[in-house]
Formats: C-alpha cells, sequence, structure tokens
C-alpha cells in the first residue's frame, strides 16, 4: 500500500523530528557545541530560523492565492503575514547578539568541561 501523505508533508514530518533530535543534542551540549548549534540556527539568512521565516512569508503568500481563489479563509493569510512578521522581527533581535555567538563558538572549550553524551541520527546513545 502506497503512503497517502504526499511528499512534501512526509518532508515536514522529517523536518519537524531533525529539529526534535537537534534540540535533543543542543540539551546535551558543552557551551562552546550549544554556540555552534545556535550560530547554525540563528543565521538569519542561512540558519533554520532564517530558512522557517521565508517559509512561513512563503506560505503567507500561498494562503494569499488560495484566499483570493476562495478556497482559504481570509484570517489565515493574514495570521501566517503576522507570524511571517513576528518571525522577522525575532530574526533582527537576534541577529545583534550574533558576533557573540559566532565568539562563543570560536573560544576554546575549558579543560575542565565535560564531554557531552552523543546520539546517533536515530536518536539512542552512540556507543
Amino acid at each position: 500500500m502506497t503512503d497517502p501523505n504526499p511528499y512534501a508533508v512526509r518532508l515536514a514530518d522529517e523536518i519537524a523530528r531533525l529539529i526534535d533530535l537537534l534540540g535533543d543534542h543542543l540539551t546535551q551540549a558543552t557551551s562552546r557545541q550549544a554556540a555552534q548549534i545556535l550560530t547554525k540556527v540563528l543565521d538569519s539568512e542561512k540558519g533554520i530560523l532564517g530558512r522557517l521565516t521565508t517559509l512561513v512569508a512563503t506560505g503567507s503568500q500561498q494562503a494569499k492565492h488560495h484566499t483570493e481563489a476562495g478556497t482559504f479563509p481570509p484570517e489565515v493569510w493574514l495570521a501566517l503575514g503576522r507570524a511571517a512578521n513576528a518571525l522577522d522581527d525575532v530574526c533582527l533581535d537576534l541577529d545583534e547578539h550574533a558576533d557573540d555567538v559566532r565568539r562563543l563558538a570560536q573560544a576554546a572549550t575549558p579543560a575542565h568541561a565535560v564531554p557531552a553524551n552523543r546520539f546517533s541520527c536515530a536518536g539512542g546513545p552512540r556507543r
């Protein structure tokens, strides 16, 4: 039997799963590793947050198209537009601290730091 969900829906589910996995890694990271992860997440252009903002803005444009076609209620389009704007504001706020996070990501880890528990992509502990 074939999967009834289109590829893009399965892709969105997989991305959500990977974000959860990244969060698990972040909770186990040293301060330097956390800064390295956050550098990749918070980059307003190439990071996860920036790309999510673009995705929500694209969703708003698609919702506008579907609203004009009469298949989406206008409230969906407006809510997605507000969400895209709010995410963009968050990106701008966090950009003020990007240099600090990058510096922390490049700093040497203190010798007394405890190594983080490593996880495999399957989510279990790596042996």
